[in-house]
């Protein structure tokens, strides 16, 4: 009876171990299909997307006017390389490239230079394209390629530098649209593809997933941000979602070198499409403003001013007969809202601003000295910046405050009436001689301050009553005005 069972142990025992042996042997066989079965389903199959979106992209190269060959720039040496490559590599120089020079042509004799090459994609069926406005800005001359290799002359409708949105249009018939998605639906980590000619390389195909959304890169655009490979050339060219539909023109790249660094940045089509609407039916774009230069708020000035969180947009300066300044706007005045929509940083206001109609009735609410305020304003159309006074000359007079001197680390005297009136300033008073703490604060000699805890200093008298009431052991707020622009500032206690 106990042989019976240990032949039983021994036969359990020996089909144990040769299950284990036969699962261990399996085991990478099946780990492999698992695993390759998993990546088939993660990772994308761009094919159907570029037979879909592939004919709408087009190549734009631009033409310069006529210039003498003798008035032409020495080659650039990175120039010469990539010329160098190209010929190697693809037997041929590469686009864009000066031609050579014919041995029996006239050293002054002049010809078309080419300028460059760029992207972009068809809108309408009958030939409006949208581009860079970089690509065809001073171009004497702007050919479309499509795909199929029939070649246009294209006429620019309309351009606007502070988006970098072009649209051109071409006479042709039954071409290819593109659809637009939403570029508010995207996710960072989604995968993307950009289609277009990087180095002249016509329909070239790039593919990655956002990086970020909403980059502050420019005053009237919020960015989408991809490690999608971006190269000169591809400037214009859309980037698509995994639906075939255009979210974004790829714009910028960030780079050390020119190429490509796994940073690159695309305009919102959204954004994009409301300039070309505009391109379209008025050959500009119309844009709101206020009339007011702006700053950030930082954490340390929103704190002393009692603010809950830093956000807003910082008055620094108020253009003389703006908008803002008939509306009662003053330098140090926190912009809170507009038309009730937040301004949680301060580029959010002439994207805001900029997106309303000149004429516009608008009602913004702001942070004045701790106080807040609800303004009417009549929003202007957006122009030129006006050059603002410079400060005046030395003070006459000087009346030194010793509290704040030994408090603040500061000396200070009146304004003049000269001075006042320079500076559109009805007071304040004037640094002469910085010393810690103010000096460590950044305050420089000749910085004229006009409010000291959100409370207004029009002279040495107010200045030496606010400093007099001050609690020493807590920072203090600086309004100061700096040539131009007003700022922020704190002073921490010695």
């Amino acid at each position: 009876m106990l042989i019976h069972i240990n032949a039983r142990k021994h036969g359990f025992s020996i089909a144990l171990a040769l299950l284990v042996s036969i699962t261990a042997s399996m085991l990478p066989a099946v780990f492999s299909v698992d695993l390759a079965q998993a990546q088939t389903r993660t990772l994308p199959d761009f094919t159907d997307l570029v037979e879909l979106v592939g004919p709408s992209v087009v190549n734009i190269r631009t033409i310069d006017k006529a210039v003498p060959q003798s008035a032409a720039q020495p080659a650039d040496p990175q120039d010469e390389e990539m010329q160098e490559l190209f010929r190697r590599f693809f037997g041929m120089p590469p686009p864009g490239a000066p031609r050579q020079q014919r041995p029996n042509r006239p050293q002054q004799q002049p010809e078309e230079q080419p300028r460059g090459v760029g992207s972009g994609f068809i809108l309408t069926a009958d030939g409006v394209i949208m581009t860079n406005a970089h690509v065809v800005d001073g171009a004497e001359q702007v050919i479309v390629t499509l795909t199929d290799k029939r070649e246009f002359v294209a006429r620019i409708i309309g351009a606007d530098r502070r988006t970098d949105v072009a649209v051109v249009k071409i006479e042709a018939s039954g071409l290819p649209p593109v659809k637009l998605g939403d570029p508010n639906r995207l996710k960072v980590g989604e995968w993307v593809m950009a289609i277009g000619s990087p180095f002249g390389l016509e329909n070239t195909v790039t593919a990655g997933i956002v990086s970020a959304k909403g980059r502050d890169t420019g005053d009237y655009l919020p960015f989408i941000q991809t490690d999608v490979a971006i190269n000169p050339g591809n400037s214009g060219g859309p980037l698509i979602n995994m639906r075939g539909e255009v979210v974004g023109i790829n714009s910028q790249i960030y780079s050390r070198s020119g190429g490509f660094m796994g940073i690159s940045f695309a305009i919102p089509i959204d954004e994009a499409a409301n300039v070309s609407n505009q391109l379209r039916a008025n050959g500009r774009v119309q844009r709101g403003r206020l009339g007011v230069g702006i700053g950030e708020v930082s954490k340390e000035v929103a704190e002393s001013l009692g603010m809950a969180k830093p956000q807003g947009a910082f008055v620094s300066s108020v253009e003389p007969g703006s908008p803002a300044e008939k509306a009662g706007i003053e330098a140090g005045d926190i912009i809170l809202k507009f038309d009730g929509k937040t301004i949680e940083k301060s580029s959010d206001l002439p994207r805001t601003v900029g997106g309303t109609k000149p004429g516009t009735h608008s009602n913004l609410s702001l942070l004045r000295r701790g106080v807040t305020k609800e303004i009417s304003i009549t929003v202007g159309e957006f122009e030129a910046d006006k050059p603002t006074a410079k400060a005046g000359a030395v003070p006459e007079k000087k009346s030194e405050t010793p509290t704040a001197v030994q408090l603040l680390g500061l000396t200070v005297s009146d304004l003049t009436d000269a001075q006042k009136k320079d500076l559109k300033l009805k007071g304040g008073v004037r640094v002469d001689a910085v010393a810690e703490p103010a000096l460590r604060a950044g305050i420089r000699e000749g910085d004229v301050i006009t409010q000291i805890s959100n409370t207004e200093v029009l002279d040495t008298k107010g200045f030496a009553q606010v400093v007099g009431k001050l609690d020493k052991s807590k920072s203090v707020s600086v309004l100061l005005r700096r040539g131009e622009w007003s700022q922020y500032t704190v002073i921490r206690p010695r």
